[in-house]
């Protein structure tokens, strides 16, 4: 290999998110106009553990990807290589750490640095692999926006792009039927996807994370619609939405011996309690994955595009350890730690909570 040619690696994990296969393609490409080779890591960490897992990317492979959702690497949120499970001789799980293993495994492949492209977890990863000698970058992704230290992350704005317009469709058919209808969104600590898509959707009431709710102001808003002969309401709920002096609501499903732990159901019970409290019509369509499909939008293909053309030149810089993040107009770079201090949570104080308060939408606090 001649000096100053680098092999560097990219990785996608955690939940999958409508831009990735931009971050992808913007780094290839970044990397092959200075001369260096890029190796795409499967599922995660998994490529660098089993060595199968991993594919030569060229300019050809990423050409025409920028417009898909998913990721063409694959993702997982169950590939932690400091707490890997592996079956025992009787088929139960047990947990490792293999992390110096897959350390091991960059080395021998002669990698210079890792790309590592993901939401917390992925990033907690990171900093914990780069502790160990890695030289890594972060590329932050999550759909539910609540990473600190970056203004925006890509894969937000598809998200809510995509609430939106279902809200949009759902508006025609509760007036048809004078319903309301209640639209859970994803959204487990942090209530951004909601907020947003239920301002730029005209919702009646928006149920977020950051602001414990009552029913009884919930229902008597749209009480106070029904004199106001708006017969029927569009009610958007944040998966971690909770409910007053109450905690998350959620399903337990014990899976190969461990117990795994899923939010669900809020937008159901709020949906069964206006039905009860109000006597409307009322309906509950749960979004789900939904958010996380599809193609991006020209601003997820771009940020995304910017991601990765600043991760290739912080590896060029050798400013390891560190995440691109969004700060307009520039794209900067944050330690780690940092980035990783605190979850950006949705501020009471911000112009969007303000103006939806200004314009009568209700969050359920009074």
């Amino acid at each position: 290999m001649s000096k100053g040619r680098k092999k560097i690696a990219i990785n996608t994990g955690g939940g999958d998110a409508p831009g990735l296969n931009g971050v992808i393609r913007a780094v290839v490409l970044s990397a092959y106009n200075r001369g260096w080779e890029v190796y795409g890591i499967h599922d995660g960490y998994k490529g660098l553990l089993d060595l199968e897992e991993i594919t030569h990317l060229t300019p050809l492979n990423v050409n025409d990807i920028l417009p898909q959702g998913g990721t063409i690497l694959g993702t997982t949120n169950k590939g932690n290589p400091f707490e890997m499970p592996v079956k025992n001789a009787i088929g139960e799980l047990e947990y490792y750490d293999v992390s110096d293993r897959l350390v091991d495994n960059f080395r021998r492949l002669g990698l210079s640095a890792l790309i590592a492209v993901g939401g917390d977890g992925s990033m907690d990863i990171a900093l914990r692999l780069h502790k160990k000698g890695i030289p890594v970058v972060g590329v932050p992704k999550t759909i539910d926006n609540d990473l600190s230290s970056t203004i925006v992350t890509f894969g937000f704005d598809t998200a809510v792009t995509t609430a939106t317009e279902a809200i949009d469709k759902l508006h025609t058919t509760a007036k048809a039927h004078d319903r309301v209808m209640v639209v859970e969104v994803m959204g487990r600590y942090a209530g951004w996807i909601a907020l947003n898509a239920g301002v730029s959707g005209a919702a009646d009431a928006i149920l977020i994370p950051e602001i414990p709710f009552d029913m009884d102001h919930v229902c008597n808003h749209i009480k106070g619609g029904e004199l106001q002969k708006h017969h029927y309401a569009i009610v958007v709920v944040a998966e971690g939405a909770t409910p007053a002096g109450q905690g998350m609501m959620y399903t337990e499903e014990a899976k190969e011996g461990r117990q795994e732990v899923r939010l669900g159901g809020i937008g159901h019970w709020v949906a069964n309690e206006i039905k009860e409290r109000t006597g409307k019509d009322t309906r509950c369509v749960v979004l789900g994955h939904v958010q996380r499909g599809g193609s991006p939008t020209t601003f997820d293909r771009l940020v995304a595009t910017r991601f990765g053309a600043a991760a290739v030149r912080a590896v060029e810089k050798e400013q390891f350890g560190h995440m691109v993040a969004l700060d307009p107009p520039q794209v900067k770079y944050v330690p780690l730690e940092e980035a990783l201090e605190r979850m950006k949570k949705v501020p009471m104080d911000c112009d969007t909570v303000l103006s939806a308060r200004d314009i009568g939408i209700c969050f359920g606090d009074e």
